[in-house]
């Protein structure tokens, strides 16, 4: 069984400013042996996660294996923060991802070109146990080659959805903001829940949201409250700050 910790908890909008929130849910296994951190963040995350992991005893050489949903900047970035880490990443997904040309799109460069000449990367198959009791699900849509990854090694099974259904928004209408093919996405948030009805109690832990579970109606209920905020500086000197608080529940 894995103890699992959300180290960064996703958040499920966008600035009107900047069009994102700049962070992306990045959750800790450990277990077997293992110490695994699935999706890793952009650099606007690392202060943070450097907090979280030090608070979890966790050091950046401890980590055994960094496992990616998919391959857009706000996922894939950090995992060059962890040099013994063996880097897990959907076949189709890196194979889509190292054939684009660069452009004004989520995907950075130089990090996909260097996760496909790393020979040390390891490339996820479908339906593959890559890890024991983790299990890889094509998810496609947002991105042609996006994993979903079910654990099943526990007692509550855990569906990893990453952006494949980025919120509890997405997951209810079927629909998707940001996809790249969004008849693909629809059938694989349909998938999604096939999969999360399947075991009651099984929990979903989204890229961009609050853990999930089904309440005795069938509908999809939040576990625990979000507490985050953005701090603006709009007055004359640092010492005025504006807060803006970001919570549900």
């Amino acid at each position: 069984m894995y103890r699992i910790d959300v180290l960064v908890q996703g958040f499920p909008g966008k600035s009107v400013c900047h069009g994102g929130l700049g962070w992306s849910t990045i959750a800790l296994l450990r277990g077997e042996g293992r110490c695994i951190l699935i999706d890793v963040g952009a650099f606007g995350v690392r202060k943070v996660l450097a907090k979280q992991l030090a608070a979890q005893g966790v050091k950046p050489e401890d980590v055994t294996d960094v496992v990616l949903t998919h391959a857009h900047y706000d996922h894939a970035v950090n995992f060059t923060l962890f040099p013994r880490a063996t880097v897990w990443i959907g076949e189709e997904e890196l194979r889509w991802a190292a054939a684009q040309p660069p452009g004004f799109d989520p995907l950075p460069e130089l990090y996909v070109a260097a996760l496909d000449r790393n020979p040390e990367v390891r490339r996820i198959r479908s339906g593959e146990e890559f890890l024991p009791g983790l299990h890889a699900i094509l998810a496609p849509g947002h991105t042609p080659g996006c994993l979903v990854f079910h654990l099943t090694a526990n007692e509550t099974p855990v569906i990893f959805t990453g952006d494949a259904a980025k919120n509890r928004a997405e997951l209810l209408c079927g629909r998707a903001d940001m996809s790249e093919d969004e008849a693909a996405t629809g059938r694989s948030i349909a998938a999604i829940w096939d999969l999360w009805r399947k075991v009651p109690g099984t929990l979903v832990i989204p890229g961009h949201d609050l853990t999930l579970r089904l309440d005795e109606n069938g509908h999809a209920a939040y576990v625990g409250t979000r507490d985050a905020a953005i701090a603006a500086w709009f007055g004359e000197d640092i010492e005025q700050i504006t807060r803006f608080e970001l919570r549900c529940d």
